[in-house]
């Protein structure tokens, strides 16, 4: 429930707050997001499951997105930032989805 309630929390912060990314940074922000993401949900499931670790959430938040904007960041250095961006918005969307089709199972026992 705590990662949850953390990234409506964050929503709503975004919404009124309006922040302002710097235009060096804003590539990186979608990947960034995405694998934010993919965190939640897999906190979420871990929560379902019963074996949700909140050690384990920070540093799977925390390394999903370095990781994935220092793969995007390598690849605009090659001048592939575009295909690598593709490649990690696909897997991690992966990802998100097999772990939203376990939290449906769990749920819904579907």
């Amino acid at each position: 429930m705590i990662p949850a309630v953390a990234l409506l929390l964050g929503v709503v912060l975004g919404l009124v707050l309006h922040p302002t990314v710097p235009s060096e940074l804003q590539p990186y922000l979608p990947i960034a997001v995405v694998a934010a993401l993919d965190a939640v949900f897999g906190a979420i499931r871990a929560q379902l499951d019963g074996i949700f670790d909140d050690r384990v959430f920070v540093v799977s938040f925390v390394s999903n997105v370095l990781v994935a904007a220092l793969v995007v960041f390598l690849g605009d250095q090659l001048g592939v930032g575009g295909q690598l961006s593709t490649g990690v918005v696909v897997v991690l969307g992966i990802r998100i989805f097999t772990n939203a089709a376990a939290i449906r199972r769990h749920l819904f026992h579907a």
